[in-house]
């Protein structure tokens, strides 16, 4: 598919407008001249590059497409000044770019001069996410080289043609300089979309729909969050929510999504829940442990980050969900840093720039539960607990045992009451187990309610808060302060090396 037949695919029709005009001189010498002639006879084109603006589900976009077709969609002095010109300009008019590269990268007729334009189109694409306007890559078959290393990469999304070709070097050139082939399926969409490096897998025909998806649920149309009446909670013994929250028939992430967000774009997923949505018409990133998954490991945490990272590009609200019996325990994780990725996710949330609200749903077990609940608003399911460890291990680390596990939850003060009791927690939600859709329902309206209060405050007081919130907390009244700080001049103090 060529660029223009892709691009009358994707837009409403008869709505693109080319931004095309005249090309930067590149001085060719005569076989290079030839080989553009031949190019632009072939393709009607005049470069590699399409940009241009036109609707998309009534929504004006910015798009830039690749022509494979000429010169193998490379990227010399004319492309890439045109693609920057066209980055700018969405800039400028505040226009979320769309692009769709198909390239073997650098143009070699060129040489260096070319190679260093990817720097150029680089920090036009910054520009444009520092901005905090949506950036969206549909890799096609295929992108290599210095397009996919550039431009290509950068997407707040990044989503591919299935079997398409991608990789930072093309097999031929790879096999020239290495002397060997990598392992066959390394360089499809699908392999990368398994490592996470692509978000979806999307056909060129179901492309519209799909963005059209992710730009509504980006998009704000707040409704007013319903207040309701007054409710209380019955705290009952701690090994009791235990085992309510582990009973077969209790609703996870993906049914609280299901039932209280709308416009839902599921991203790719690790072990954890990514996608796009929006909650009583807030837009918003959700990051979502689901009881039915597998314990979260260094990949799900991560997703997270990256979801947090989506958020703060986008100016997003964060909402994070816990339900997690306890991380993965193998070596693998440890191997593959789950200690580090459990405090990056704390450093993420706690300095994010975004609103944040968390829920604790369920179980929270240990660093992998802790690592999604600094937020602005936490809430809490009535049965939900949160514990260093899940009751059973703290019972063999103190007692060598686990049948002290009830006794140890009890004295822990894990039930969500007892975390709101210590500021841990904001709100508790009643749950009514008899109707799960209920309670979904009834969770998804407290969640309305947070990003609906957290939308009237301003980003540094809100930040500030926060940060307030967690230097403070475990120092209510009721506990016994620590011994105060000595005050400057009341000793001697030793000079520290670094003055």
């Amino acid at each position: 598919m060529n660029a223009h037949d892709l691009l009358a695919l994707l837009l409403d029709p008869g709505t693109f407008r080319s931004w095309d005009a005249g090309l930067v001189d590149v001085r060719p010498d005569p076989g290079y001249a030839a080989g553009l002639a031949e190019a632009r006879r072939k393709t009607g084109l005049d470069e590699s590059v399409v940009t241009g603006e036109g609707l998309l589900g009534g929504r004006r976009v910015a798009v830039a497409a690749s022509e494979f077709g000429f010169l193998g969609g490379s990227v010399g002095l004319a492309a890439a000044e045109r693609l920057t010109r066209a980055v700018e300009r969405a800039t400028a008019e505040r226009l979320p770019v769309i692009c769709l590269p198909a390239s073997g990268g650098t143009r070699m007729q060129e040489g260096t001069v070319a190679f260093v334009q990817m720097v150029k189109i680089t920090a036009a694409v910054a520009a444009h996410k520092s901005a905090h306007l949506p950036y969206l890559v549909y890799l096609r078959h295929p992108t290599t080289g210095g397009v996919f290393a550039s431009w290509g990469s950068l997407g707040h999304l990044t989503l591919a043609e299935p079997g398409a070709l991608i990789g930072f070097l093309g097999p031929r050139a790879c096999q020239a300089l290495s002397g060997s082939r990598l392992p066959e399926g390394t360089q499809r969409a699908e392999n990368l979309h398994a490592h996470g490096l692509i978000d979806a897998l999307i056909a060129p025909g179901e492309l519209a729909a799909f963005l059209d998806r992710v730009l509504t649920a980006i998009t704000a149309e707040p409704r007013r969050a319903p207040r309701p009446d007054p409710a209380t909670t019955a705290a009952g013994p701690a090994w009791e929510a235990v085992l309510r929250t582990r009973r077969a028939g209790r609703p996870g992430a993906a049914d609280l999504i299901r039932l209280a967000a709308t416009d839902v774009t599921s991203l790719h997923q690790a072990g954890l829940i990514l996608a796009l949505a929006r909650i009583g018409g807030y837009p918003c990133v959700l990051i979502a442990q689901d009881r039915h998954g597998p314990p979260p490991g260094p990949a799900a945490l991560r997703q997270a980050r990256r979801g947090a990272r989506l958020a703060a590009g986008l100016r997003l609200p964060l909402v994070s969900v816990i339900d997690t019996p306890g991380a993965e325990l193998s070596a693998r994780a440890e191997e593959d840093g789950l200690a580090s990725e459990i405090a990056g996710c704390l450093a993420d949330l706690t300095t994010l720039p975004v609103p944040t609200v968390s829920l604790l749903l369920g179980q929270g077990a240990g660093g992998a539960a802790l690592a999604l609940l600094p937020a602005d608003r936490v809430l809490a399911a009535e049965h939900a607990w949160l514990a260093p460890l899940a009751p059973e291990g703290a019972s063999a680390i103190v007692y060598r045992d686990t049948g002290h596990a009830p006794e140890l939850a009890a004295r822990q003060g894990i039930r969500s009451a007892d975390l709101a009791a210590d500021g841990i927690v904001d709100q508790v939600i009643p749950e009514t187990p008899a109707d799960p859709g209920r309670f979904c329902r009834d969770l998804g309206h407290a969640l309305h309610r947070a990003l609906e209060d957290l939308a009237h405050q301003g980003d540094d007081t809100r930040l500030a808060g926060r940060l307030r919130r967690y230097r403070r907390l475990g120092m209510s009244p009721h506990r016994r302060p620590l011994p105060a700080l000595p005050q400057p001049g009341s000793r001697p103090c030793r000079r520290s090396p670094y003055g």
